[in-house]
């Protein structure tokens, strides 16, 4: 984006109210000490939209940017009709992220987290020199890599060595990208562990998870794609969630909405799901408790190695924090569902024979999600509904490149729970300190 200024806004404690200047890098409110995240607040109230040139940058009216960076691609949103008339829905509409080129769908790693690297890398300086640590289950790792190789930004990432196979390009990646992984039978869990260690060095940088509002704004480019489309804020709003930080960005996106004064003044209610066995939002939710139920660890490992989903394995959502997934739920009314293995499958066929596109495995629980409240009467038939298709098209870009398909390999493999000191020495080595 030519001549591109930084984004004018302010950040706001959500415990408080309090509102403060964003240092660079600001994670929490420095004047509180609980736990509470903290909220973008734009001196645009109405945003501008720019065209699709821009990419994800269209909506740099209400991302908490500094620069922009080559190479994004902004969630889509359209009506479905086959889908729509299967369930008997006047107005479905579908947002996605996905390799799907005849709707203009460009995200080259087929996942929605995309619009979160494209976001949190552009909120960091040109002069930073510390090094960006991302924890991920998969796709928030595909898109860090992509976005940070083709940008030359240096990246460690820390992924659980079961889920390797999430990690594949359509080329070599730069060398400014690195890979450490947790053993085969670790988890989510486990790779946010390793990167809390890394971040206990001077030469790294936490990207922050749910905590940053660059991470929330991006995602939160999937509701203003759907109600710029729609003309309005949609009644309902379907997710499949691991952390639940997509549906809080949702959530923050209506709360802008309603201020710009153009789109309507309903709160859309959350509709998220899980994947069995893995259900402890669920859980905690259908108890009506702000906190999350005790897990053993061995447990949870096993229940993550049963799901489908792999990316929905989040053991420490921000659910409870002030202005987490409870609050959002809370206000929004909403509701958090569940989809099994076999439901997901079978949705995912469904969307690839009506809709005429491959969907990730969570998406395929959020659609699974959707089914089931239809047949239970859980939405209206003539609601704005928006389905959230947060991967798609990763098979069809697979079969496409055929054989030029790339694997980032880890440059080291660490026992779970690995002592500090081991860390610490990989970590020096691999990047030279």
């Amino acid at each position: 984006m030519e001549d591109f200024k930084p984004t004018k806004y302010l950040l706001s404690s959500i415990a408080t109210g309090k509102t403060f200047e964003d240092e660079g890098w600001t994670l929490d409110d420095p004047n509180y000490d609980k736990p509470a995240l903290i909220r973008s607040i734009y001196s645009k109230h109405q945003i501008e939209i720019k065209n699709d040139s821009h990419g994800m940058y269209k909506f740099a009216d209400w991302l908490p940017i500094l620069r922009t960076l080559k190479g994004s691609s902004a969630p889509v949103t359209y009506k479905s009709k086959a889908l729509a008339k299967h369930l008997g829905l006047s107005n479905l509409y579908i947002t996605f992220s996905g390799w799907w080129p005849e709707k203009g769908g460009f995200n080259r790693t087929c996942s929605f987290k995309e619009t979160e690297a494209y976001t949190v890398m552009a909120r960091i300086g040109k002069d930073e020199k510390r090094i960006m640590v991302v924890a991920s289950a998969g796709n928030t790792a595909r898109a860090f890599a992509q976005v940070c190789s083709d940008n030359n930004i240096p990246l460690l990432l820390t992924l659980p060595a079961d889920n390797l196979s999430a990690m594949w390009f359509d080329k070599p990646l730069n060398n400014c990208v690195k890979l450490i992984v947790s053993e085969t039978g670790c988890d989510y869990y486990d790779a946010i562990n390793l990167s809390n260690m890394a971040c206990t060095m001077k030469e790294f940088i936490a990207e922050g998870g749910a905590k940053n509002v660059a991470r929330r704004e991006g995602m939160g480019t999937t509701t203003l794609s759907a109600a710029i489309i729609m003309g309005r804020i949609p009644d309902y709003y379907f997710q499949a969630v691991g952390s639940g930080t997509g549906a809080i960005a949702a959530y923050e996106a209506n709360l802008r909405l309603i201020k710009d004064g153009r789109f309507g003044s309903n709160m859309m209610k959350l509709m998220v799901s899980q994947n069995k066995p893995f259900t402890p939002i669920y859980d905690a939710w259908h108890n009506d408790s702000r906190e999350l139920p005790a897990l053993d660890a061995d447990l949870a490992r096993q229940q993550v190695q049963e799901i489908l989903a792999k990316v929905l394995s989040n053991r420490k959502p921000p659910y409870s924090i002030i202005g987490g997934l409870f609050d959002a739920m809370k206000h929004s009314n909403g509701d958090v569902l569940l989809a099994s293995n076999e439901e997901a499958i079978e949705a995912m066929k469904l969307f690839e024979t009506l809709e005429g596109i491959d969907i990730h495995p969570a998406a395929g629980i959020a659609t699974a999600s959707l089914i089931n409240a239809v047949k239970e009467n859980k939405v209206e038939k003539d609601a704005a509904i928006m389905l959230n298709i947060t991967g798609c098209g990763e098979e069809r870009l697979k079969t496409q490149l055929a054989e030029k398909i790339y694997y980032l390999k880890p440059s080291h493999v660490f026992e779970a729970n690995p002592a500090f000191e081991e860390v610490e020495s990989v970590l020096s080595n691999l990047f030279a300190f």
